[in-house]
């Protein structure tokens, strides 16, 4: 199995929608080690990491990078934006922060959380919140 890394900086501010999605593929079951956060501007926020109970559909994609580059192509993708958007769960994980930059958490998950292609694992916005920083590393 190989390491895979992404650092991304989200768009949505708006609450009860999705931030950032983590979409596993068929073929294989990554597992998600460890996602991080970090606001980006000084507005208060209150975020989730939650299943989704659909197969979103993305409007973009990007693939995690290996950490060892002699790995092959993640098959794991992210998204920023939806076509069709994902539908929350019950929250893995809640997070709120004070209105201030650079607040944020790094969740670790040492057995790591599966990750299968028709429910995304994805950062929600459950409160208004700014623009923020994350990152992932996820093992396929």
């Amino acid at each position: 199995m190989a390491l895979y890394s992404l650092g991304q900086r989200t768009a949505v501010t708006s609450a009860t929608n999705p931030a950032f999605g983590i979409i596993g593929v068929a073929t294989i079951f990554p597992r998600l080690l460890e996602f991080g956060l970090s606001q980006v501007t000084g507005v208060a926020g209150t975020y989730s990491l939650a299943r989704s109970t659909n197969a979103s559909v993305q409007s973009s994609t990007t693939l995690p990078q290996a950490e060892n580059a002699a790995d092959p192509a993640a098959k794991t993708t992210t998204a920023l934006t939806w076509g069709t958007p994902p539908t929350r769960t019950n929250d893995l994980r809640r997070l709120t922060c004070p209105a201030t930059i650079g607040a944020g958490i790094i969740w670790t998950f040492p057995r790591g959380i599966l990750i299968n292609a028709t429910n995304s694992i994805d950062m929600w916005i459950i409160a208004t919140a700014p623009v923020c920083d994350v990152w992932i590393t996820i093992d396929e």
